[in-house]
């Protein structure tokens, strides 16, 4: 059960109804997900190594499955390492180990760069992330086919902040594999971001050619909330104050189009979830109050890291205020 909305409450002699639940850190409608990532939080791992097996023809549920898995096993790596040891040659086991490698590195990732950071935590981040390497290449040649490995390492080049041209390349081997691959244009918006080094000219062209080559119910479209809320984050950092200083009358406009290119379908794409939070969120803070409604309504009480953890502080506490300004209940 996800959010409600509750605009019309005078159904039921006038009480409200009981608000749903809020689901943090789980931005989809995957059952078996949701069941692995419990039993590996109760360190049954051997249940999140089936559930990758099963995604080895779905690389969009693949690139789902792992990356929440990874963030569940965020300090278990040693556990997927003793699997490893009973079975060198499984690619999933190879792919899980890297994308958790990275996980746990972004986890001690210092908020800023100070001399004593370079000398200590960011010195300890980066070898952690240099651990993550070996594990993923390994996925990459035991599984030639999966561009999973390939979106993996992008994380792990944006974090040791290698050249333009290795990253390009992590690119490009990731989109060879399977070219509409969701969390690998994430994660190229991301590395071609101001923030993180790149030009926002490119970034926005980059999404927008990815959506026009997308079909109806492709979530790709939500590349451009999510390429204006990294931009907002370098260029105008300090100067957002209050949900009128994010989006211009043009730039809510263009993340109007996006929204009306898209629509989920009957079966709707892993990351569907991930796209209505990144539309519902543009739309909250441009207070264009009846799309951002519609979009968080099909969240289902699921909200996303990206774009909650733009907005500062908790990222649950930023969607649950969203939607009690939105008369939507969610706790």
């Amino acid at each position: 059960m996800g959010v409600m909305e509750v605009d019309r409450v005078l159904t039921t002699g006038g009480h409200r109804p009981r608000a749903a639940r809020v689901i943090s850190g789980r931005p989809w409608r995957d059952p078996v997900l949701d069941r692995a990532c419990d039993a590996v939080r109760e360190r049954y791992l051997r249940v999140a190594v089936s559930a990758l097996w099963e995604t080895r023809t779905d690389f969009e549920l693949r690139s789902l499955r792992v990356e929440y898995l990874a963030k569940a096993a965020v300090g278990l790596s040693k556990g997927i390492e003793a699997l490893l040891t009973q079975d060198p040659h499984n690619p999933d086991l190879h792919l899980w180990l890297g994308r958790t490698l990275i996980e746990e590195a972004w986890r001690i990732r210092p908020a800023a760069r100070s001399r004593s950071q370079q000398a200590g935590g960011y010195q300890a981040f980066t070898k952690a992330l240099h651990n993550a390497r070996a594990p993923l290449k390994t996925a990459a040649e035991l599984f030639g086919d999966d561009p999973v490995p390939w979106e993996s390492m992008q994380w792990l080049a944006l974090g040791l902040e290698t050249d333009t041209a290795d990253k390009e390349t992590l690119w490009n081997r990731a989109s060879e594999r399977w070219p509409t691959l969701y969390g690998a244009h994430v994660a190229r918006v991301i590395s071609l971001s101001p923030q993180w080094g790149g030009v926002a000219e490119e970034m926005f062209d980059f999404a927008r050619v990815a959506m026009s080559m997308s079909s109806r119910e492709d979530p790709r479209a939500a590349l451009i909330p999510l390429a204006y809320f990294e931009y907002f984050v370098q260029e105008r950092s300090g100067l957002i104050k209050g949900s009128s200083s994010w989006f211009s009358v043009e730039e809510i406009r263009d993340v109007e189009a996006a929204a009306r290119g898209w629509h989920e379908g009957h079966r709707p794409h892993p990351r569907t979830l991930e796209a209505h939070n990144l539309f519902g969120a543009a739309f909250h803070l441009a207070d264009a109050r009846r799309p951002a409604r519609n979009h968080l309504l099909r969240t289902q009480g699921r909200p996303s890291s990206l774009p909650w953890s733009y907005l500062g502080g908790n990222e649950v506490d930023q969607y649950v205020k969203a939607c009690k300004h939105l008369n939507i209940i969610g706790h």
